[in-house]
């Protein structure tokens, strides 16, 4: 079920977050102040307001606690907006905010005033470059506490073989989540089904045990 969303900021993340959910079918309102900031992503959402997010009223009159979700994506400059902004959508009740932050004391001011979560896109992929070139042979990764779940090509030495001859978890720790093979994924692999030359395997596992595999490749 689509649910309605509303980007407040359309710089160059803002605008970026507005596309990508209204293209996933999603409800989207656009607000930012610059009028021609609007205009470029007015084609692409549902609805596009010029208007300043730090005016009470203003902001009221959206009623964007009737929606399912507010991100605040003000850029750098605009830090004090983007906590005032975040404190007024907390007050009207908006049932879940998510809010960008650009330092670790800005995302500690936002949960203060009322974010439910808070993200810090530039902190975030200066780590995962820093983990592609320290293990280039793994091509995406996500860190889930102590497990991370990555994307390797499969090394030569498994292919035409079964994910149960192969014995990963028991072997090396990891588990497959899922096969990408000519473009199209294979998620939740069976016991009987082989690794195949130039398969990328979505591995589930410790880093190390998922870049001692890759290393085999």
């Amino acid at each position: 079920m689509p649910g309605e969303f509303a980007v407040i900021g359309l710089g160059q993340f803002g605008r970026a977050v507005a596309r990508c959910l209204a293209r996933e079918g999603q409800s989207v309102l656009a607000v930012d102040l610059d009028p021609e900031r609007i205009e470029r992503v007015a084609d692409d959402v549902d609805a596009a307001v010029a208007l300043d997010a730090t005016d009470e009223e203003a902001l009221a009159g959206l009623e964007l606690e009737r929606l399912s979700c507010v991100v605040v994506t003000l850029g750098q400059r605009a830090r004090e907006a983007s906590i005032l902004t975040t404190a007024l959508l907390r007050q009207h009740g908006v049932p879940r905010i998510v809010a960008r932050a650009h330092s670790y004391l800005h995302a500690r001011v936002l949960r203060a005033v009322g974010a439910h979560e808070v993200v810090d896109p530039e902190n975030e992929m200066g780590e995962r470059l820093a983990l592609h070139l320290a293990y280039p042979g793994i091509e995406e990764l996500v860190q889930l506490g102590d497990a991370s779940i990555a994307e390797v090509d499969a090394p030569e030495s498994l292919v035409g073989k079964s994910l149960a001859e192969l014995e990963l978890r028991g072997r090396h720790g990891v588990s497959v989540l899922a096969f990408r093979r000519g473009g199209k994924v294979k998620a939740n692999p069976r016991s009987d089904d082989r690794v195949e030359s130039g398969d990328e395997l979505v591995l589930l596992g410790r880093l190390d045990a998922i870049r001692r595999l890759g290393a085999l490749a």
